[in-house]
Formats: C-alpha cells, sequence, structure tokens
C-alpha cells in the first residue's frame, strides 16, 4: 500500500493516465491525493474531473485556484477568462452533480499518522497546524452551505492581503481562500504579493517565497503543494513538496510517494 501525491493535472488526462501506469497503481491497496488545480486550460477538464471523482474513497483532493473559479464560474458569479477550457464541463449532463461533488472538497488536508499536510498554494508563516486546519474549516462549511453564493460573489480579489484575526465575514473568508490557493510570495509578517508569478528570484523588495520563512507546524511536518509551476517543482527545502512541475505548459506530471519520498513523473504529450 503506498500513497501518492500528484500535482495540478488541469485537464491533462492522458499524462494522468499514463502517470498512475509508471507508479503501477493499484486501486486496491494505493490511495491518491490531488494537489488542487484539476482542470482548467488543459484539453480534458471534463474527462479529468469525472475520472477523480469516480475514484470515491481513493482520492484525497483539495481545492486549487481554477476549481473555485469552475465552481463560481458555474454558480453564476464569474466570467470565463480567454485560456480557459471549462465550457465542456459547463454543458455537461452531468454538471451539476460534477459541482455538488466540488464543492465538497477541502481546501487541507492533514493526515496525522503520516505528519503530511496538504493544500493548493501552501501553509502561511504566520499559522500553526491548528489555526490552518480551523481558517480552512470556515471556507469549506461555507462551500457546503446553502448560502454559498455569497462566497461566489465576493471570492475574487486581492485584498485584504495580511491575515488579522479581526477579519469578519467575505474579507475573511476571500483572505483565507487567496492564502491556500494563490499565495506565492509574502513577506516576513506574512503580507501577500498576488500579482507576483514567476520564479523565485523575481520577488518583489521585502518579499520572499512563502516556504522560505520559517514554519509553525509540527516538528517533522511535511508540506506537499502545487499551484506554483514556474518554480519547477523545487523549493530547496528538505520538508516541503512543490508538485506544479507545469504539465499544462509543456512540463511534466509529477507525483510524489509519501511513504519513501520518490519522485515520478511523465512528460507533457500536447
Amino acid at each position: 500500500m503506498a500513497t501518492y501525491v500528484i500535482g495540478d493535472l488541469q485537464g491533462c488526462f492522458a499524462e494522468l493516465i499514463q502517470l498512475l501506469e509508471k507508479i503501477q497503481y493499484d486501486s486496491n491497496q494505493d490511495k491518491l491525493w490531488f494537489a488542487g488545480d484539476l482542470i482548467n486550460r488543459g484539453p480534458s477538464s471534463l474527462e479529468t474531473l469525472r475520472f477523480i471523482k469516480s475514484l470515491g474513497q481513493n482520492a484525497t483532493v483539495v481545492l486549487g485556484n481554477h476549481d473555485l473559479h469552475l465552481l463560481a464560474v458555474s454558480y453564476g458569479h464569474g466570467d470565463l477568462k480567454r485560456k480557459d477550457t471549462l465550457t465542456e464541463i459547463l454543458m455537461a449532463s452531468d454538471r451539476d452533480e460534477l459541482m455538488t461533488w466540488l464543492r465538497q472538497q477541502p481546501l487541507c488536508h492533514y493526515d496525522p499518522q503520516l505528519n503530511v499536510i496538504m493544500s493548493h498554494a501552501g501553509i502561511p508563516p504566520c499559522w500553526n497546524l491548528h489555526t490552518t486546519l480551523a481558517l480552512a474549516k470556515e471556507v469549506e462549511d461555507k462551500l457546503k452551505s446553502e448560502t454559498v453564493d455569497e462566497f461566489f460573489a465576493a471570492m475574487y480579489g486581492n485584498k485584504p492581503n495580511k491575515w488579522h484575526d479581526e477579519l469578519t465575514g467575505t474579507d475573511r473568508l476571500r483572505t483565507i481562500t487567496n492564502y491556500l490557493t494563490r499565495m506565492r510570495f509574502c513577506d516576513a509578517n506574512s503580507k501577500l504579493d498576488l500579482k507576483s508569478k514567476e520564479g523565485v528570484g523575481t520577488a518583489t523588495q521585502g518579499y520572499a517565497p512563502w516556504f522560505k520563512y520559517p514554519t509553525q507546524l509540527p516538528e517533522g511536518c511535511q508540506i506537499v503543494f502545487g499551484h506554483w509551476a514556474a518554480i519547477e517543482g523545487k523549493t530547496q527545502q528538505e520538508k516541503i513538496h512543490a508538485l506544479d512541475t507545469g504539465c499544462v505548459w509543456g512540463g511534466s506530471l509529477t507525483a510524489l510517494r509519501l511513504d519513501d519520498m520518490q519522485r515520478f513523473s511523465t512528460p507533457c504529450s500536447l
């Protein structure tokens, strides 16, 4: 039995199947974690979404910014962008079923036996484990609620860009969401720079990649995340593992086996 974390799929279904063959995935024994951004920009978003849903208990998913964008558009609170490849999902006969399933997925997952935590963009330096899971649950509860439209109507935006315990309402939920699904650079006080999207060396003065700051997580806790294709899966941090290796941009799709931290990858076939 093994547990594999797979980086951003973004609709690259053919590469996912190739990767599962490469790791000799056994549905009777193995577990798959997906680090968010299951869909969008790639050629097979609908097929990818249906497949991961069909995995049932074998799959652990956290939501990424593209997944939330799909939900917002589906609920009438976002506009399709020029490079989006979401129309096939939005026109699908099982759209409502897929959206209901997607809304049930968390923003963060922690396995105490493995001492591994996963979110799409990472874990802010200013949050400990309890805070991270509690704040993620606030958004997760809203996503599952009958008032989810309020969240999607106010989800987009870069402000507030610094966490304060006193934040309330949609500002609070938007800030939590941005930390867990959009974060790349922050300053020593965990103030976010959400405009810079390139590699580690492109940080605005006073900012650095979030994983360069000391963590408040339990000793030995490993972080797995996706989202940041420009760093090509490299953090130079022993216990922080980047898994978005840019498959949809011509790179590769990567899986990390948590049992021994061995990586596997398959190249983009686009």
